[in-house]
């Protein structure tokens, strides 16, 4: 039962000027078909709509069932008008864009009904009012009863209590407005049917009562009901629309305009295109960074040295505030003091038995090799026919090659080495001489080898040269005074049978694909670390290193030494193994940063002084390329994201424009039941597939363009496939394109949802 009680204002929908009504009193039958006819003060006859007005009143109740909706809040009101009324509108108000089934759904599918039941109803009320052969139809593609009686059908699917009818036949010839009168009244044998008409005629003739007003009051009433005492219990199920419904809404309504959606798409996709553009090649050349520095930086090994230099960021700090002690150009007549060793902050490694212990616990599968230079000096001889002649280690570029934790200690040197005659070492006493990526050597090298000739030298005049090492008791001597002094006689030092003979086995070069071509200037002879332990082991003995271990004077030339000065004297003279040096080579850069965190946590727990200071200058130079990257790749990111802005506010405008297209659909939903929010969720799924369709283009868009992009910078510079546009960032780039067209969307989106249903379905 419905039950109008003294409704002072109710709203009309159709082109008929609103009219006031003074306390209306009617109840209604729950089958009944009712005529309402209105009359102005001149005697013509105006629609008095009820059908969007329900919801719309200053004072009064509407009663359901004995249950009055004075307080109905928005939300229950949406629910009343999906729960309880089927409106059939004068003017049809279907949505042109949906399917006459999709049409009909539309009511059922705010109710949260499944889609299997959906289908079956709409099907069955399409029969009904015999539309089973245009199931698959559009409303553009029906003629006017047609629609009409898809109309219908939308009302009788979701088992409305009351139906309301707006001038059901206005738009229609008498033909046609009689099959719908017919059908109409047939479904008033089952439920309230309510029509509001100009026509006397159909209503005398289908209506079994009739109430007429007359300038806002009820004149008469051919058939009143008494509303009985009997209460029905009454409730609502509230309306929902998903976000799955919202997209087929919006995905359907963009099919109708696929030349704008596409030209708004690619509008949008351009600072994507711009941004993905930028990240392809901020990868390809990063990734070209990575390879340069995981092919040649990674040779540049952690350095760990007894004198290191501090450039932690504490210190950087603390030289920072030193240096601005001091002003440029002073006016002062006066000099400044500072210590240059403080400026440089230099740190002293004690380098200890366990710390070398340390190293040597080191996971061998993250080191390639270890190279212990030691500050041990080999004193060394070679003979040029009758003559004997001094070897200077420093004219021969005399270091130690790394050795390779492998089994076969050469396999670093093999790994970027190639022997062009001779071959790798094999005893502590075979030493190779190393020659660039140009078969070139220092003169000064080769020359001190005794090679006299000033542009080329044949293999095989180098390959077997020997020259020796000397031991301290036959190097040095002792005189008076408890002084030593190098030994003259090189004849006897030559010959002595403790000396070590080192024989030049090969000569190598870098591998043409290897990185250290590049720090291979000038070459040299180089030597395994176990020549330099033989040495130590005889140099311990000797007896100028027991001299200098007691006395604290430099046994050479007797000045006095310092605890410092006299470590470094006895390792020099072989007395100390500890190295001066090490370096150790990662495997790749990963494996140097789990070496750094070895280190490092050698050190945790110890005094400043007493930490292992190391220096990592490839890591130091890739993070230098990793920032400047970075830094670029920032800035023209931000250039190209003001396309994003400007897209932004596109998408509010064309979004504001189809709210303006939709505005009747926004409407007929209302009337349907829908919420606001179901309203603010249609839009926001448009704008959701407008800023994936805009992402997906300008992803697509750039990857194309990489192609062209990657020959232009292969012409100019020889680096392939630069551009490289990665996954992860396409599946970034697309979410952003989707967030901001669904935030440049949201407010208009909004506005929609604001809108009066009444006032929607007067926009045509």
């Amino acid at each position: 039962m419905l039950e109008l009680k003294n409704i002072t204002k109710i709203y009309h929908v159709g082109d008929v000027e609103t009219r006031a009504l003074d306390d209306v009193s009617l109840s209604f039958r729950e089958k009944e078909f009712v005529a309402i006819l209105g009359t102005s003060g001149s005697g013509k006859t105006t629609g008095l709509n009820i059908i969007g007005g329900l919801d719309r009143y200053d004072s009064g109740d509407l009663i359901i069932n004995g249950k009055s909706t004075k307080k109905f809040k928005d939300k229950e009101w949406d629910a009343y008008r999906n729960n309880s009324i089927g409106f059939i509108f004068q003017s049809y108000n279907l949505i042109s864009h949906l399917s006459i089934v999709a049409n009909v759904e539309m009511g059922m599918t705010l109710s949260g009904v499944s889609a299997s039941e959906k289908h079956r109803r709409a099907y069955e009320a399409l029969e009904k009012v015999g539309l089973k052969d245009h199931i698959h139809k559009k409303p553009n593609q029906l003629s006017g009863g047609q629609m009409q009686r898809v109309a219908i059908a939308r009302a009788l699917a979701n088992d409305p209590e009351i139906l309301l009818c707006d001038e059901p036949t206005g738009a229609l010839d008498t033909a046609t407005s009689v099959q719908i009168m017919d059908l109409i009244k047939e479904i008033a044998g089952d439920k309230l049917v309510i029509m509001v008409t100009h026509n006397p005629e159909l209503a005398e003739k289908y209506a079994d009562r009739i109430v007429r007003f007359q300038d806002g009051k009820v004149i008469s009433d051919s058939n009143p009901y008494e509303a009985s005492e009997e209460k029905k219990e009454f409730s609502l199920n509230k309306t929902s629309m998903s976000f799955l419904t919202a997209l087929r809404l919006s995905a359907n309504n963009i099919k109708t305009k696929l030349g704008r959606t596409f030209l708004t798409s690619f509008a949008s996709s351009i600072g994507i295109i711009g941004i993905a553009l930028i990240l392809s090649l901020s990868v390809g050349f990063q990734m070209q960074i990575d390879k340069f520095e995981s092919d040649t930086l990674q040779q540049m090994p952690i350095i760990i040295s007894q004198q290191s230099v501090n450039l932690d960021m504490e210190t950087m700090m603390k030289m920072g505030e030193d240096q601005n002690k001091y002003k440029s150009y002073p006016t002062d007549k006066k000099v400044f003091l500072f210590d240059s060793m403080q400026e440089t902050m230099m740190h002293t490694n004690a380098f200890t038995e366990e710390y070398l212990d340390y190293i040597d616990h080191m996971d061998k599968l993250l080191c390639k090799g270890v190279t212990y230079s030691r500050l041990v000096n080999m004193n060394m001889l070679r003979k040029d026919g009758e003559k004997y002649i001094p070897v200077t280690a420093a004219n021969l570029n005399f270091s130690p090659y790394p050795l390779s934790f492998d089994e076969d200690q050469n396999e670093l040197l093999k790994e970027h080495y190639e022997v062009l005659a001779g071959n790798m070492p094999e005893e502590p006493t075979d030493v190779i001489l190393i020659v660039d990526a140009k078969n070139r050597i220092n003169k000064t090298v080769m020359a001190e080898l005794g090679f006299t000739e000033t542009e080329e030298i044949d293999f095989d005049k180098i390959v077997g040269i020997e020259f020796k090492v000397i031991m301290n008791n036959d190097y040095y001597i002792k005189t008076e005074g408890e002084i030593y002094t190098l030994n003259t006689d090189f004849e006897k030092m030559y010959n002595s049978p403790d000396t070590l003979t080192l024989k030049v086995c090969g000569i190598i070069r870098p591998s043409e694909d290897s990185p250290v071509s590049q720090f291979t200037e000038g070459g040299g002879i180089s030597y395994n670390d176990n020549l330099s332990q033989l040495i130590i082991e005889n140099a311990k003995n000797s007896d100028i290193v027991k001299a200098q271990t007691a006395s604290d004077n430099n046994v050479l030339s007797m000045e006095p030494l310092d605890e410092e000065a006299k470590k470094q004297t006895i390792a020099y003279l072989g007395g100390n193994e500890l190295p001066f040096i090490i370096q150790l080579y990662p495997q790749d850069f990963e494996s140097k940063d789990k070496i750094i965190e070895y280190l490092d946590n050698y050190n945790n727990g110890l005094d400043k002084s007493e930490q292992i200071i190391y220096t990592d200058m490839a890591s130091a130079i890739s993070s230098m390329s990793d920032g400047i990257m970075d830094g670029i790749t920032i800035v023209l990111i931000a250039f190209a994201g003001t396309n994003l802005i400007v897209s932004l506010i596109m998408i509010a405008i064309l979004t504001y424009t189809s709210v303006l297209e939709r505005t009747k659909e926004i409407g007929i939903l209302k009337a349907l039941g829908a919420r606001k929010k179901d309203i603010t969720r249609v839009f926001n799924a448009e704008t959701f597939i407008l800023g994936i369709a805009s992402g997906l283009l300008g992803i697509l868009i750039a990857k194309g363009l990489t192609y062209p992009v990657n020959a232009i910078i292969y012409s100019l510079t020889e680096l392939k496939d630069v551009a490289q546009l990665k996954i992860t960032h396409s599946v970034i780039l697309i979410a952003i394109s989707t967030l901001l067209t669904m935030l440049g969307g949201f407010i208009p989106a909004r506005m929609a949802a604001k809108r009066d249903a009444v006032d929607a379905l007067r926009s045509e």
